[in-house]
């Protein structure tokens, strides 16, 4: 058994993984464990979707060509229009790191836009998982699928799989809805690619920081 804190603290963003897939009995497992996340007035909102080998593929395929013919994304929950402040320096640190560890100079935007499209491509994960959760439940039902996002990605370290939380894999949701015969009133909150990293690739050797807890505690004894 991995203890909660062991996997927060090996857990990483995978953003180069192995061809190797994962055994279908140990994604189960998984999945099994996701499922027990609490939800707001125990509604689990959220309905995956989640492919395999050629799937994989054919979904990687289509994505890509989408997002590389220059279409603007259009995603059911808005990002976040500018980020400001500590959390835009978090951002930038975050995409130096990543630019670094792979030789992309700060102004060669022709590499930046590229790995930026690896998103599509799930950086050659095996898996990926889409999460759709119902219209009419708000952001609680996203709030929700949050919290399952974070359960299947502890319980996949606790199995040795690596993961990564793509909120790019929501940009073009009328895409995936016609793809997969997704009703409308079912919005797309994010997706996972997960599988084996490859620990060779530069990609995978930084690690980002986390505040102190004096910088989001404000205690009141």
């Amino acid at each position: 058994m991995t203890s909660i804190d062991e996997a927060l603290r090996t857990r990483y963003s995978c953003r180069q993984f192995l061809k190797k897939p994962v055994p279908r009995e140990t994604i189960e497992k998984v999945l099994g464990t996701a499922q027990l996340t609490p939800s707001w007035c125990n509604t689990q909102p959220w309905q995956i979707i989640l492919l395999s080998g050629p799937e994989t593929d054919r979904l990687r395929d289509t994505l890509y060509s989408h997002a590389a013919s220059g279409a603007r994304p259009d995603p059911d929950f808005p990002f976040p229009p500018q980020y400001e402040g500590v959390y835009r320096d978090r951002r930038k640190i975050c995409g130096v790191q990543l630019y670094q560890a792979v030789g992309i100079g700060k102004e060669d935007r022709s590499a930046a836009g590229k790995q930026a499209l690896e998103n599509f491509h799930f950086f050659d994960a095996p898996h990926v998982l889409l999460i759709t959760t119902p219209e009419n439940l708000g952001i609680y039902g996203a709030v929700d699928c949050g919290l399952y996002v974070s359960n299947f990605i502890l319980a996949a370290r606790e199995h040795g799989i690596d993961t990564i939380a793509q909120a790019a894999l929501a940009s073009y949701p009328n895409v995936l809805r016609d793809y997969f015969g997704v009703p409308a009133e079912r919005k797309f909150v994010c997706g996972i690619a997960f599988g084996y990293g490859d620990g060779e690739h530069a990609i995978n050797t930084y690690r980002t920081e986390r505040a102190e807890l004096s910088d989001v505690v404000d205690w009141r004894d």
